[in-house]
């Protein structure tokens, strides 16, 4: 998948905050680079990875991991012949004792974790190059006993070192340079002991100059007679710096002899980070594990944009397993972009190995391409136009589309002549649904909804929107057309109904109803506002949904596809094609295109089966039934339709 199609649709932010809960550099890049995949076995053992991660994390959020980044340098400057430093030393101590608690802590979440669980069982056992260290290096420095050469050559500068003392500390309280010395008290410079003189009397004490107040009043001068004294241990130092090279030298051959086993052990720690960092990200955002679909069936359950959070108005979906192309009307602002944006993001993270924001339930499809022409690409270097740009963008999505390709559209057809943009929009579906590619696009066109009604293997959806409160609900409704609300807009604004009629005229070739409806909102403003914009082509359009809606039965048990609940056919056709159909006691109306054969009504209950005691109360038919056998007084049926 093209890089610059996975940023259009916020997985680069997806990454950068998966990356921001990662210990090592090594597993921060990595996160940064991970890619959606269409390998569905790797898929899966991820998504599975994570839930064991996820189920770890509920019990203890304390996981041992180490940093990784500095021992892989450690161990590649050992190979080019420099020994490991004490200090680096005391760091592969740390790493190995984050391998024993992490081996612990794993140990007893068998139960849980099952599979990431066992990866620490490839951690070897480090028990002896650990005690070699230990016994090596104390206190960031070669320990005095890490070998005998080593102890005797520091006993002796000990001994040289004490004696050496006593001897400027003699010079400094006796007489002989009594009178030369600014204060009877022994210092320390850059290792050596050293007395005060005053400048003046420079030439009286015979030694080595190594420093000067700030003043200059004060020399601070190693005398001569502990030269020899210092040239020994001088010598000492020499062979004891030798002696410590040889000891590292030596335990960094032996810690090499462990490469192998230092290599595996880094890599379960880098894959443990990168775990536990998709685990966290995916316990942030409320994820949950979906099906993989075998053909290119989306099923979303109450999903959400990663970036919206609980902002997001949740998006349940089920398309796909009848139709390949969903063309999505609605007003500006109302969704329809952030809903194509959530579904394709919601894919490419889940082909990443991620777990979606979405409930338990949800099903994506793997695809070789997600193709997304979404948003202004104008370029002002090269002096395109937003049509030209996005028409490039269009062009290159129409050779990579196959039969495996999602392709995301937005607003296709704009940014020119709107008879001209409406053509090419139509024809450009037209192409992709026969390259088998599985489309969402979005659109202002009527004459575009008009073609996904008409079409075989299309199927509309609107963004909801309240009239009332003239704001977007943010919600799809499968099988439906939206309007851009304008005109609704505007005369629940209170523009003239005589100038909105003018402007349906010129928009639909026929006048609307709005004088009609001004008295009737002044009655009845709840009527109003759920009142759409009439089609100037109605009767054709309702003629042609009569003909084609799907017929049920009354009994017929069926699935409503936005939710997967079962439902029982009550009544209907009407007009539209909506269906009355009763859900866990409540009636509602649903249009046919929203709804599956489950069960025929034939299949189960006799011919002469009376619906009523599925459909009506047990007083209603009680009251039937005693009006049916005789007159009853002041008694009479209440329709519960």
């Amino acid at each position: 998948m093209q890089t610059e199609d996975l940023t259009k649709l916020g997985y680069a932010d997806v990454v950068e905050k998966l990356a921001n809960y990662a210990h090592t550099e090594r597993a921060k890049q990595a996160l940064l680079n991970l890619k959606p995949s269409q390998n569905k076995s790797w898929i899966m053992q991820s998504m599975e990875e994570i839930e064991e991660a996820i189920e770890i994390l509920r019990i203890s959020t304390s996981v041992p991991i180490h940093t990784v980044d500095e021992l892989t340098q450690i161990l590649a400057q050992a190979h080019k012949g420099l020994f490991i430093r004490p200090d680096q030393i005391e760091r592969c101590l740390s790493f190995l004792d984050h391998c024993h608690k992490l081996k612990q802590f794993m140990n007893n979440k068998q139960w849980v974790a099952p599979i990431i669980s066992s990866f620490v069982g490839s951690i070897e056992d480090f028990s002896t190059i650990e005690a070699q260290m230990v016994k090596t290096i104390r206190h960031g420095q070669v320990d005095d006993y890490a070998s005998k050469e080593l102890s005797y050559l520091r006993r002796q500068m000990n001994v040289l070192k004490d004696r050496l003392k006593d001897r400027i500390t003699q010079l400094a309280k006796g007489n002989k340079y009594a009178s030369f010395l600014q204060e009877r008290t022994v210092t320390e410079r850059n290792g050596h002991y050293v007395l005060a003189v005053k400048k003046e009397h420079r030439t009286k004490v015979k030694g080595t100059i190594l420093d000067q107040s700030a003043s200059g009043a004060t020399l601070f001068i190693e005398p001569a007679e502990l030269g020899g004294i210092q040239e020994e241990i001088n010598l000492l130092q020499l062979s004891e710096q030798t002696e410590v090279e040889r000891i590292l030298f030596e335990l960094t051959a032996a810690i090499l002899e462990f490469e192998t086993d230092f290599h595996t052990a880094i890599e379960v720690m880098f894959n443990y980070d990168v775990i536990f960092a998709k685990a966290k990200y995916c316990l942030h955002i409320n994820a949950t594990k979906p099906k993989l679909s075998t053909d290119q069936t989306i099923r979303l359950n109450k999903a959400k944009h990663p970036s919206l959070g609980d902002t997001a108005v949740p998006l349940s979906i089920a398309f796909g397993e009848t139709e390949r192309a969903l063309v999505i009307t609605g007003p500006n602002t109302g969704g329809k972009t952030v809903t194509i944006k959530t579904i394709g993001l919601l894919t490419v993270m889940a082909q990443a190995g991620l777990l979606i924001p979405a409930e338990a339930g949800s099903e994506v499809a793997i695809f070789q391409h997600v193709l997304v022409d979404i948003g202004d690409g104008q370029s002002i270097e090269d002096n395109l136009s937003t049509f030209s740009s996005r028409l490039v963008s269009i062009i290159s999505i129409l050779k990579q589309a196959n039969d495996r390709s999602l392709v995301l559209l937005d607003e296709l057809g704009s940014g020119t002549d709107p008879g001209e943009g409406m053509g090419l929009a139509i024809t450009i579906l037209e192409q992709l649904f026969k390259k088998g590619a599985t489309i969402l696009a979005t659109t202002h066109y009527s004459e575009v909804k008009s073609f996904a009604d008409q079409t075989n293997g299309f199927i509309n959806a609107a963004m909801a929107f309240d009239l009332e409160t003239l704001k977007p609900t943010y919600q799809l409704l499968l099988g439906e057309t939206g309007q851009s609300q304008a005109f609704e807009i505007a005369f629940k604004l209170g523009l003239h109904p005589n100038l909105i009629e003018q402007a349906h005229l010129l928009t639909y070739g026929e006048r609307g109803n709005y004088k009609i409806r001004l008295t009737e909102t002044e009655l009845n403003e709840e009527k109003f506002a759920r009142q759409m914009v009439i089609n100037r082509h109605a009767g054709e359009k309702k003629k042609r949904k009569n003909e084609q809606v799907t017929l049920f039965s009354q009994g017929d048990n069926v699935t409503i596809l936005a939710t997967g609940e079962t439902a029982i056919v009550y009544q209907g056709p009407d007009q539209m094609g909506n269906y009355i159909v009763q859900i866990k006691g409540e009636k509602q109306k649903i249009n046919h295109k929203r709804l599956k054969l489950l069960i025929p009504a034939k299949a189960l209950y006799p011919d002469d089966y009376d619906f009523d005691i599925i459909f009506k109360s047990k007083s209603y038919r009680k009251t039937k039934k005693d009006l049916d056998r005789k007159y009853v007084a002041d008694v009479w049926l209440e329709t519960e339709d």
